[in-house]
This record gives structure tokens, sequence and C-alpha cells, in this order.
């Protein structure tokens, strides 16, 4: 009768009721120290009729005592017990269920957190919904520790389809740092759950998905899902090996995809997306037969809305479920190791979007955004930008950055809109911005995390590769943190991307007074270590296909492509080409569609593919087009100054041999019948590629294959050749031995 008093006028029932209960480890569960009593189980069901605690061996029983018709439960003097026990719980509304009491485990619940403080890793490995087995007295209990983070919820409760998402159910325990724990026995991977908050004031938040969740349901419950990262067996062992060459010695053709829209397949509810087993054989299949070295995916992480591409993540540390479940993304990467092509994703650091379920005033307040709306919001792109100079934040983007390493094994990670991070003024009138403490324009705070997160990511997986998409003239970006640079491998020269189009769309009798955008990317080519993108940016948004950019009749644009192929492939700088363009497709990308297939039944466009298929193999045949990218001793110029007749010509060296590699391009119609062309040594010049080739539905003007070098000074060499130069096409020799 004590006890019942006590209850009745204490306020534990209503706090339960009304899920404002942040410290339920101090009223639920297995107690010692209450009055009256050694020790005292006090359970809390809703809507249950009776409850019997049972020992773990079932030789003891007991019937706890109802002291709330709204669901809470005692059983006093339950030393034997001792923390081991099990709940058998009847229902008028649900069959018998028998269960251990998830507030028994009460210590081990905060096994592992003082990890946070110590490894990024850690934030993965120990936040979320993980898979842990806990002692319970002779016996062990699997089951799913939950952690999140939340300090300013005055209370969390976790909910799933194990609890009918009734958050009154499970309240989770409140750390001193702001982190809410709770174990719950028997939970296996598969089941849904999101977490019930409410904030300062008691309010109740929109149910939020965990930011450390490894999978998620599509729309309409966007609910996280418990995943089992144990399971898959990987098999490609040499992953992240270290080479003797580092990646910029190395060859980097780059396929660009959109997973969504690549190909697509009719089942019965029409035309759907392939899914990640299915890209493991086509896509893979596709991308080793054309000779690419790489396939970089735009954001595969979690996201709600289908026209964001991706770039709008909700889930930094999940692989959208659209395509399959992570060990389904795990197997694609696994296949694409297993014929030799790295992985690279984009990762999106910059932004993230303000649906309900994610991230936005989490716990009510804004805790993972800048509040300051003149620093916490993109107006482009409708979204937050996360607070880059608080801790916590920090640490959570990094952790999500090697999760991808770590459990996916990708090979790298383009870093998307960096400039919008570099700067406060990006796209923001004056009055718009915030300046920084000495009264400029950059933001300090993501400037070191760019810093941390390559140091990080270099630190733990050397063979990494991290890519910049960053539009200004910032320095360093790809120079080493210890020089003052912020660490990335390689930076995206959006520069060339911009020049060189402008100059190819241009109406080849007005090229001549554009030559200087054809070369100017020589200039700064050694500031950076750069790749030659030509990304989806350029064929969305109204910006047509690359085909149709190219001026003159259906010959001229598809020669006019070819030529700019080649000088790409020929250029410095790792290469990158967005799906679709080997193909000369058509029309720009669509999210919602598919690339182009059907028009390889024509002419110009298989032979932009055995085009582009050639390229990439004479691309990674000879180190000359790939060693000295970043070295001056890669590429020399033979003549840049020929703007009236639009003709270019340059060496490309290897570091490692004496793998030479000539070029001449003509970007005019206009063809030269003998065109004199200097050379550094004596002997024979072989042709080994000729973008206007008849088999690539070119004119077929050059029947020569092998020249034998003049002892004519020409051009600033020793020797010279004459060849013909075919219209708006592209010719790369070699020196050969002489027999």
């Amino acid at each position: 009768m004590k006890t019942q008093q006590l209850l009745t006028t204490h306020p534990l029932v209503s706090q339960l009721e009304e899920v404002n209960l942040s410290h339920p480890f101090t009223e639920l569960g297995w107690l010692t120290g209450c009055v009256g009593q050694e020790a005292l189980i006090r359970a809390w069901y809703p809507k249950a009729s009776q409850i019997t605690v049972c020992s773990t061996d079932g030789a003891i029983e007991q019937q706890m005592t109802c002291i709330d018709h709204r669901g809470l439960f005692e059983l006093g003097n339950a030393d034997v017990f001792a923390g081991a026990y099990r709940l058998r719980i009847d229902s008028p509304y649900a069959p018998q269920v028998e269960c251990w009491d998830p507030y028994a485990f009460k210590q081990c619940s905060y096994q592992g957190l003082e990890q946070l403080e110590q490894s990024l890793r850690s934030w993965y490995r120990v936040l979320g919904a993980q898979l842990m087995t806990m002692p319970a007295g002779n016996h062990t209990v699997n089951g799913v520790r939950f952690v999140v983070y939340a300090p300013n919820a005055s209370s969390v409760s976790v909910i799933g389809d194990f609890n009918h998402w009734d958050g009154r159910r499970h309240p989770m325990e409140r750390c001193l740092d702001g982190h809410w724990v709770l174990f719950m026995p028997e939970l296996k991977a598969g089941q849904r759950y999101k977490y019930e908050l409410k904030d300062k004031q008691g309010a109740q938040l929109p149910h939020k998905a965990d930011p450390i969740g490894f999978y998620a349901e599509q729309y309409p419950s966007l609910a996280s899902v418990i995943w089992d990262h144990s399971d898959y067996e990987w098999t490609d062992q040499r992953w992240q090996e270290r080479e003797v060459d580092p990646p910029i010695h190395q060859p980097m053709s780059i396929y660009e995809v959109h997973i969504g829209s690549w190909k697509r397949k009719h089942n019965s509810f029409g035309w759907a997306s392939l899914s990640y087993r299915e890209l493991a054989t086509e896509l893979v299949e596709y991308v080793k037969e054309m000779g690419y070295t790489h396939i970089e995916l735009m954001p595969i992480s979690e996201h709600p809305f289908d026209g964001s591409w991706g770039y709008q993540p909700v889930g930094l540390f999940s692989p959208t479920s659209r395509y399959g479940n992570p060990d389904d993304f795990k197997y694609f990467i696994d296949c694409c190791h297993q014929a030799g092509i790295g992985v690279i994703i984009d990762w999106v650091p910059a932004h993230f979007p303000a649906d309900a379920h994610g991230l936005a005033r989490f716990d009510g307040t804004t805790l993972y955004e800048y509040s300051d709306p003149r620093r916490g919001w993109h107006k482009d792109w409708n979204s937050y930008i996360y607070d880059f100079g608080r801790d916590t934040v920090r640490r959570f983007l990094i952790a999500s950055a090697l999760i991808w390493f770590d459990y996916y094994h990708v090979d790298g990670l383009r870093v998307d809109a960096v400039a919008s991070m570099l700067y406060w003024d990006y796209s923001r009138e004056e009055g718009e911005w915030i300046p920084n403490v000495d009264g400029g324009n950059q933001n300090y705070e993501a400037i070191s995390l760019l810093k941390w997160f390559n140091e990080e990511v270099y630190r733990e997986f050397p063979r990494a590769l991290t890519v910049a998409e960053e539009s200004t003239a910032f320095s360093g970006v790809s120079r080493p943190t210890y020089l003052g640079g912020l660490g990335f491998g390689f930076k995206w020269n959006m520069g060339w991307m911009h020049d060189s189009l402008q100059y190819m769309q241009q109406d080849p009798l007005f090229r001549k007074y554009h030559h200087n955008e054809i070369t100017f990317a020589m200039v700064y080519n050694y500031d950076e270590n750069f790749i030659l993108p030509l990304s989806h940016d350029e064929v969305v948004h109204g910006k047509g296909a690359l085909l149709g950019k190219m001026p003159g009749d259906e010959w001229q644009q598809a020669a006019n492509l070819r030529v700019y192929t080649a000088f790409m492939f020929a250029h410095p700088g790792k290469k990158l080409s967005f799906m679709g363009n080997e193909i000369a497709q058509v029309s720009e990308w669509n999210h919602d569609g598919s690339v182009e297939w059907t028009v390889l039944e024509y002419p110009r466009h298989y032979a932009q593919q055995a085009l582009t298929k050639a390229l990439n193999h004479v691309y990674r045949q000879h180190p000359a087009l790939y060693e000295g990218d970043h070295q001056h001793e890669g590429f020399k110029w033979i003549d840049y100054n020929d703007w009236q007749r639009s003709i270019l010509a340059f060496e490309r060296h290897a570091l490692s041999s004496d793998d030479m590699v000539i070029v001449v391009c003509n970007f005019t119609p206009t063809p030269v019948q003998s065109y004199r062309l200097g050379v550094p040594q004596a002997g024979h010049y072989q042709v080994i590629f000729n973008s206007d080739d008849e088999s690539y539905w070119g004119s077929g003007m050059v029947e020569v294959a092998c020249i034998i070098a003049q002892p004519l000074p020409w051009q600033g060499r020793g020797y010279s050749i004459v060849i013909p130069l075919p219209p708006l096409a592209a010719i790369y020799l070699v020196a050969t031995k002489d027999s």
C-alpha cells in the first residue's frame, strides 16, 4: 500500500504517458535503493493487462502489481532476479509476448561511448543502431543499442514496428554530453525505426530518421532500417594496397554516372532503374570494355527527392535504397574492383535539405546548421549549411566520409560545391553575408574542416583519392596541408572546361579570334593537380548535349566532337566524362530517363563510341599521356601560335621511360595537304590514332601510317616531317625505332 500511495502522487506515470522522461534508467527496470525495498522491478507497457517476471531458466515466475491502469507495473523484493529476467506481457489487444526488459541493461548501454572522443571511426561504430551482444546473468542477449545525439531535446524515444511507433513505449536515457541511449534486446537487422524527440519546451518534433543510419526506406515512411555490416564477405583483397606510383602518375579516365538514369529496364510497373546488382554486371562490363579506369557515381547517399540527383542528402552514412540494400552496393563495388575499375563517389558536406525527417532543427535547435540564415541557408539550393565551426558537426561530417572507405571500399570521394564552402559571400549580395573575424569573405571554419578531412582520409587510407569541385582561383586546393594547401589529391579544372567548350562552340571560321581560349589552361596547369571534367553540369538545365554545342552540319558536328574528345585525352590532366558523351547523345540529360542507347543504330554515334573506346586504350597504353600530367617535363609545345589556321601541336612525355606522343589538332574544316611538323629526333614516326579515320565516320584523308623524319629544322626542332592534316581532326604520332 505504501508503494501504491507513493506512485499515485509521483509524476512518473504522467511523465511516461506524456513522453517527458529523460532518465528512465532511474525509474524503470531493476532498481535498488527504493523505499522499503531491497530491489524493485518496474515496467511500463501501455495497454498491458498483466506482466509476469520470469527467471532466465524459467524456474521462477512472479506476477507484477499494476500500479496504474495506463501501464505501470511493479514487483517488490526482486533480488532473486538480479537484473537478469524476462517479462511475459498479456494484453487484451495483442497476443501474449515474452521478452527481455530493455531497462535491465543499463550499465552496458553506455558501452563504448568514451570512444567518440578518441576516434572518428567510432562515430559510425558506436552511434546509430548497432547490433550488439549484452550480458544477462549467465546468458548473453543479442539486440540493438541505439545512440543518438540531441543535447537540446527534453526527451527522446526510439520508435518502430517493434513498439507500434508509440513514443511512450521506449524512452531513451540522456547522458551528460547530450547523447541518448537504449539497448533493445532481440531486435534484428531489417527492422524499421525512427526517433521521437521533444524540444526544450516539450513540444513534439517531426519523427526523425537516424543521422547515423545505415539503411533507410523510401517515401512515404522514410524510416531508418537496422543493418548488419558484418555480413558481407569481400573478395577485393587488394583494395587499398599501396602501389609504387601515386595516383597522379597513373592513368585516370573516369566515367561519371547517375545510377538511376544510366539504363532503364521494363517491368510490370513501367520503366525502372537497374539495381546495384544488375549494374554490377551491365555497367561494370560496359566500363571495362570501353577502357575507363574509374566510375564516378553522382551522390548515392540517401536522399528524399529524385530531382536533386542526390545532391540534397539526408543520410550521409547510407547508400540510397532506391537500387538495393547496403550489401548490394558493396557487391557492386566488389565487382568493380574485380574488373580493375576504381570507384569514386560524390560526397556532399556543403549543405543539407530542410526535410522534416532529416537534420534540420534536429532537436528543436540549429544543431547541425548555422543559426544565422546569412550563414546557414543557401538560397540557390533552398538548403541548410552545416555549422563548420561546431566540433560535433565537424566530426559527424568527417566520419561520414570515412565510412565509405571503411565499410564500402570506395577508392575516392569527389567533394561537391567546395567553392560554396570556402566563401561567406558565395552567391550572396552585399548585406546578405557576415564577414569573418578579419573582415574578409573566406570561411576559415570550412577551410579548417576541409584540411582536417583530407588529413584524416589520407592517414586512414593512404591510396585514397579526394577530388574537389572548386570553381574559383583559391590557392593550393590540391596541395598538401603541411604546405598550406587544402590537401585534396585533385581539383576539377573548371577553367579548362569553360574555355575549351566556349572555343568549340565558335564557328570554325572565327576560332582564330579565340585561340587563347584553347591554349590558356597550360598557363596555370601546374598550379594544381587537375582533372578535366565534361560532367553532368554541362548537359542539363537547357545547355543541351555536347553534340548539340558543336557548330556545323551533321558531319561537322560529329567531327568537332571527335577532335574535342581527342584533344581532351591528349591534354595534361586526368579525364572525366559524363555518361552519354561517349555515344554523342542528342538530347540533354534527363534524370527520369536513360542514356539514349538507341542512337547507336546511327553511324555518327557508334563512331563516337568507337573513338572513345580507342582513345581510352591508347591513353592507357602510353605513359606519356598520363605520367607527366602535373610536371613540366610531361608537356612541350611544338606550336601554339598558329592561330590563323587554328592548329595546335605539342609533345607529351613519360617520366619513367622515353615514351613520347606527338599531337596535332586542326580545329577547322579546312584540310592541310602538307603540314610540316617539327620533331625532336630522326627516325620513323607512326600514326597511332587519327580521329578522322573512316572507322570513326571521318573522311579517311590520312592513309599513310609511317613517315620518315627529314634533317630539316622546324618549329624549334632539329628534324621535321610532312603529314596531311585532315579537317576537324586530331592525330597522335609516336617515334619508332629504326629496323
